[in-house]
Formats: structure tokens, sequence, C-alpha cells
């Protein structure tokens, strides 16, 4: 047991003395130092003299320029802070302006040019100090140099004034950069295949683009280099490969750099205080479009069509031959709406382009496709019976201007589809109603009188004593002379009617 204990002391006073070790090489090295060397220019390479030096201080393979005069020059060990946007405290236009001379003149080893870019820098970090700090006491910056030239160099005095002068002059123009900006993305109105990429960065910064979903219209590449601020590019966005028909977006992305309102900032204990090149600002810049992109298509109809209980009957096949049917974001198809005139006439006519002049639409048929289903069979039925006999075909449109306002932007701009005038499978004929046989006409008696039929003869009479025969030629008797009774009745009303 008391093993057991010691055991994980002896491991816990094991951690502490590496915890110690890693922080003791952590300060050793959290801040590289390097002894500052002679770089390139005119003067004295020692902390105090009565010239100075005036030219560039080497820290590693780095050029390095003096920002705080009148401090001794930097012979000790230097370290280097890295880039620094308040080194000493100046302001970010003086950090901008000192940052191009050392990046742009200052990694040289011609020492007028050194020379040139250490008066300027220092110049600009504290005028004041560098006119006076070796007993010029004048207010002229030729002059100052020229005061030092002298002795440190003169045959480079003159070089070194108009090469100075030269360098302020393109400092001072130097603007503070912007760090930052933005891409916009824009669809045109008409097509959503197509529209434009701008930037708006600073007019110094340069980049990379990159494209999802769309491509640059003049290059067919989804990335471009060499981006500057205020370039506007047309890009082509069709629809992505394997899309269902979904809307789509567009996205932009850019990678960009500008030099840096900042320093690469070195200091030495007790001595100078120097300025190298900073590495430029780097910054994201990203953005999609505003809303989705719709997938367009071109419908199409075709149809089969009959007369039923004296209707108009269509079996439409609604699709689209060069794409996909477009979805809503929900998934859902996008709905779509058709309408059909139907025409009227004495016989087939010939399959045409366009309707004749002539004709006017005497029914309508009209469609709208099903969220659920998109493209495929309708059947579709006039409202109204068909005027009469006749052959009878419907042509059948499709337009933007007939969708509401959620499925029209799915057309083209001025999108119009006609089915052709007579197709053959859209055309039926209405025969009319079979022609009725009539019967004989009765003829009407001319004599008023009632005929009463003679009701059948028994086979015998009841047996009353009376045989059949002598009752037969009785009832004769009795016809005959009921008869010859209307005969003269007839004859009587013929004869003229004579006055007394």
């Amino acid at each position: 047991m008391l093993h057991s204990r010691s055991a994980p002391s002896r491991r816990r006073r094991t951690l502490t003395a590496v915890v110690g070790l890693v922080a003791v090489a952590t300060a050793l090295f959290a801040s590289p130092a390097h002894a500052a060397d002679r770089g390139t220019g005119f003067g004295t390479w020692a902390p105090l003299s009565s010239t100075g030096w005036h030219g560039s201080m080497k820290v590693g393979e780095i050029h390095t320029y003096c920002i705080h005069p009148g401090l001794p020059l930097a012979t000790g060990t230097t370290t280097d802070h890295g880039t620094r946007t308040d080194a000493r405290g100046l302001s970010a236009q003086q950090l901008a302006s000192i940052n191009h001379l050392v990046s742009t003149y200052g990694q040289t080893d011609d020492a007028v040019q050194a020379s040139s870019v250490a008066w300027a820098v220092k110049a600009i970090a504290d005028r004041e100090t560098t006119l006076h700090s070796w007993g010029y006491e004048g207010d002229s910056l030729p002059e100052a140099i020229d005061y030092i030239m002298r002795r440190a160099s003169p045959e480079n005095s003159a070089a070194v004034q108009a090469r100075t002068e030269q360098y302020l002059e393109e400092a001072h123009a130097i603007r503070v950069p912007r760090v930052g900006g933005s891409l916009t993305l824009t669809t045109a109105a008409d097509d959503p295949t197509r529209g434009e990429l701008s930037v708006e960065v600073d007019p110094d910064a340069t980049g990379v683009l990159r494209l999802e979903n769309a491509v640059f219209a003049d290059t067919g590449a989804a990335e471009r280099r060499d981006v500057h601020g205020g370039a506007t590019y047309a890009i082509s966005a069709p629809r992505p490969a394997g899309s269902d028909g979904r809307p789509y977006t567009v996205r932009a992305s850019g990678t960009f750099s500008v030099r840096a309102a900042a320093v690469r900032f070195y200091t030495t204990p007790g001595q100078q205080e120097a300025a190298g090149p900073a590495d430029p600002s780097i910054f994201e810049l990203t953005t999609a479009d505003s809303s989705a992109r719709p997938v367009q298509f071109r419908p199409r109809i075709d149809t089969v069509a009959r007369i039923e209980d004296g209707r108009f009957a269509d079996e439409v096949r609604v699709f689209v031959e060069d794409g996909v049917w477009p979805r809503r974001a929900d998934g859902t198809f996008v709905p779509l709406t058709a309408h059909a005139d139907v025409y009227r006439m004495g016989a087939y006519a010939a399959e045409a382009a366009a309707v004749p002049a002539d004709l006017r639409p005497v029914g309508r048929l009209e469609l709208t496709t099903a969220a659920d289903r998109g493209p495929g069979m309708y059947r579709v039925v006039g409202a109204d019976p068909l005027p009469g006999a006749g052959v009878y075909t419907a042509v059948w449109h499709i337009s933007r201007e007939a969708q509401d306002s959620e499925s029209a932007p799915y057309l083209a701009t001025g999108y119009s589809w006609t089915e052709r005038f007579a197709t053959p499978s859209q055309t039926a004929q209405l025969a009319p109603p079979p022609t009725r046989t009539q019967g004989p006409t009765a003829t009407a008696p001319t004599a008023a009188a009632t005929i009463t039929p003679v009701p059948p003869l028994p086979a015998s009479l009841a047996t009353t004593g009376t045989s059949g025969a002598p009752a037969a030629a009785a009832a004769l008797g009795a016809v005959l002379a009921l008869a010859l009774g209307v005969g003269a009745v007839i004859i009587s009303h013929r004869r003229p009617t004579r006055r007394p």
C-alpha cells in the first residue's frame, strides 16, 4: 500500500518537471530574436556617431529602416514582432506610406536607393527629429541630407536628396488601403441563366474569384485570377447537372490581398525601432443570389380528340422535350396553365401552321397541371355542348402571359407555343341526327253516319223451337232495309230544294 501511494507521487513530480521545461522553452522561443547586421547605405555602423547610419539594418534577410529617429543605431539583439498596425503609435497613413517604401524600394543592395528610403522613412515617422538630430538647424530636408552626406558620402549627396524627394512625393500619394469590400450577383430579368458578378474592393487590391453553379461567360471557367476592384463580369448559370428541377442558387467567393497600413515591427532594447515590409492584408468575400434562380422550361402538348355526348373531349399529354419539368422549393411541380380554342368546319381541313382567318372559336377548353403530378396525361371535356353537326378541331396555346405570378418566371420572357391547326389526332366529326321515316296518313270518313259493327252470328239460337235459318233470313232482310233507308236519306240531301 505504501508503495502504491508513492508511485503517483513520483509521477506527479516528473510531470511537474516536464511542464517546467516546456515553459522555459516557450519563453526562450516565443519571440524570435536576431542581432541586426549592417545593411546597405552610408555612414558609420555604430550605435552613436557624428554622422549616423543612413541606410538599412538587416535582420536575417530583411532590410529594415529606422522609424524612431534620435535613438542609437540598432546593433544589439533585435526582436521581430511580426506585422503590426500600431507600431510606435504611427497613424494608418504613416504606416501605409512607410510600408510602400520599404516594400517597393527598400529591399535593395543599391546604397543610394537604400539611403534615400532611410531618409524618406525617417521624415515620414518624425520629420523634426530627422532634420535636427545631427546638428542641422534649418527646416529643409534636402539641406539636412546634404549637411550629413557631405561627411558620409559627398559624391552621392545630390542623388540621395533627389531620390528622397521622389520617394516622399510618392509615399504621400499612397492611400490608406481599405480591407474588405463586397461581391454582388445579379440575375438577368429575362433569363435566369445569365447575370453578372461585380467586385467592390480597394482599387489596389487584387484577388481570385470562384463561382458555384455558374461560370464566367467569356472563359467558361469557374475561377478567375488577377481580379481588381470595380470589375464586373458576365456569368452563365445553366441548370446544374443532375438537377431535379428545383430552383438553384449561384454563389461567389473571393480571396483578396492589399498592401497593409502596417509594418513588420522590430525593436532593440535601448536602441532603434525599425520597420520592414508588412505581409499584405488578406480578406475573404462571399455572396449568393438574393433569390434562387428558377429552372425555365419549354412545355409542349399533344392530343387525341373525340366527341362524347355532344361535347368535345381531349386526351392531353403535357411534356417538355429539352429538359426537366421545374419544381418549386418544396419539391412540388410548377403548375402550368394552357387553353384551347375549338373551331367548327363544314368538312375536314388540311393541317396548317395557323388558324384560317375566317374561322372563329365556338368553344374553349382549359387545363392547369397538378402540383403533385406535373407532366403527363390529362382529360379535358368542354363545359358546353357543341352547337351542331360539323367537323371540330381544337388548337392548344401555352404562353408566359397566361400563367400566374408564381409560375410565370419558369417560362422565358415572351415564351409562346401554339398547336398546329387541324392536326388529324385533334379533329373529330359530329354527324347530324338520322332522318325519321313517316307512316301512311289515315283518310277521314266522308259521311257523318256511324257504322256499328255487326256482332258475329251464333251457330244456333237458344232452344225456343225456332230453327236458325228463318232467323238468319229475317236478320238479312233487316240489314237490307237499313241500307236502303240510308241511301234514300243521302239521295234526298243531294236533291236541290225546290221553292214553292
